[in-house]
């Protein structure tokens, strides 16, 4: 009698896992710039108000900065405030041509808030839409777009950072023109669509202190503009 003998049980194998699904490789192609330019002549609907930081605001900020906030103690009180100064120092002029100028900055800022009203995200706006300067301005710099017009001297209520109100002086366009040298993605925004979008931005948004698209404030109606055909 054949004696029995004990097998050990086979153990199942275990299924292999399917392998992975390759990620096919996607062909990136970036094409060069494609900016094309126009000029675009606005004309004010509104007075336009200038706000620039004057050169001796800017000196005197310096040099509370430097004395730290040890000149706090024992300050003097306020002297008297030379508003034909503050008047001169609020306006932009270029330096070398003794022209007033618009900061480029204001029409670019102005027509990237006016994607607004168009859903138009402003992040690519910020990207795509440039304005060109000629000049810039004697001060800080700042390129700017020649103004056609002359100001007058303009007395404001402002309400400043502290809570209090002042009285500002600043220069005042009421009757103001400019042409606007305008540059832009062509692969993405059409001359239709940047004439329309400075429309807009004429209209809903403004330049200058006092525009409907003030920061601060509801704006007190001035800095508006349209485009002359």
């Amino acid at each position: 009698m054949l004696a029995k003998t004990k097998t050990k049980p086979t153990t199942a194998e275990k299924p292999e896992k399917p392998a992975a699904p390759v990620t096919p490789i996607t062909k990136v192609v970036i094409t060069p710039p494609n900016f094309a330019r126009a000029t675009v002549r606005i004309v004010g609907t509104a007075p336009y108000v200038q706000n620039r930081m004057s050169q001796h605001s800017i000196t005197k900020m310096v040099e509370t900065q430097k004395e730290g906030t040890l000149q706090k103690r024992g300050k003097r009180k306020r002297p008297p405030k030379d508003f034909e100064a503050a008047y001169k120092g609020a306006m932009h002029i270029a330096a070398g041509a003794n022209w007033y100028g618009i900061p480029c900055s204001a029409i670019r800022a102005a027509m990237i808030s006016a994607c607004r009203t168009v859903d138009f995200a402003m992040t690519r706006a910020k990207l795509f839409i440039f304005v060109e300067p000629d000049g810039f301005d004697s001060v800080d710099r700042q390129p700017l777009i020649r103004l056609e017009g002359e100001p007058r001297e303009f007395m404001m209520a402002v309400r400043l950072a502290s809570g209090t109100t002042d009285i500002a002086s600043r220069p005042m366009f009421e009757e103001w023109s400019a042409n606007v040298r305008l540059k832009w993605d062509a692969d993405a925004l059409s001359t239709t669509d940047i004439v329309n979008l400075l429309s807009r931005a004429g209209v809903h948004v403004g330049i200058g202190a006092g525009r409907p698209d003030s920061r601060e404030s509801a704006g007190m109606g001035f800095g508006t503009f349209e485009i002359q055909n």
